[in-house]
């Protein structure tokens, strides 16, 4: 999640960093022609800009993709190591409960019969 974060915080200092120089262009006491030269400028820049943000949430995608794949299989097994240990215990106590009706049926056989 820090990644996530990270990733997040650094596209917004990109940004706030380009509005801000955009802003000072535009306030800065320049001529006409400077300050569209500068503005072409600051244009030319933003494509490459824009492709750095693309790459860093890509990477920020593909880390949480990752995450969740790797948090999802933890708890695919965790499941389903519950569901066997649930089998064997339901295996366990019926057998138990056999064992004990047959106890009970041998105990309740008239002791005449036996002999």
């Amino acid at each position: 999640m820090s990644n996530n974060r990270s990733g997040s915080f650094i596209g917004g200092m990109m940004l706030g960093a380009t509005i801000g120089a955009l802003t000072g262009l535009l306030i800065a006491p320049r001529t006409g022609r400077e300050t569209r030269q500068l503005l072409k400028k600051s244009a030319s820049a933003l494509p490459e800009l824009a492709e750095d943000i693309s790459t860093s949430v890509q990477i920020q995608a593909d880390r949480l993709s990752a995450n969740a794949r790797s948090n999802w299989d933890d708890t695919l097994d965790r499941l389903r190591e519950a569901i066997s240990a649930g089998i064997d215990a339901s295996l366990r106590e019926t057998q138990a409960m056999k064992q004990q009706s047959a106890q009970e049926k041998s105990d309740t056989i008239p002791q005449h019969l036996d002999s």
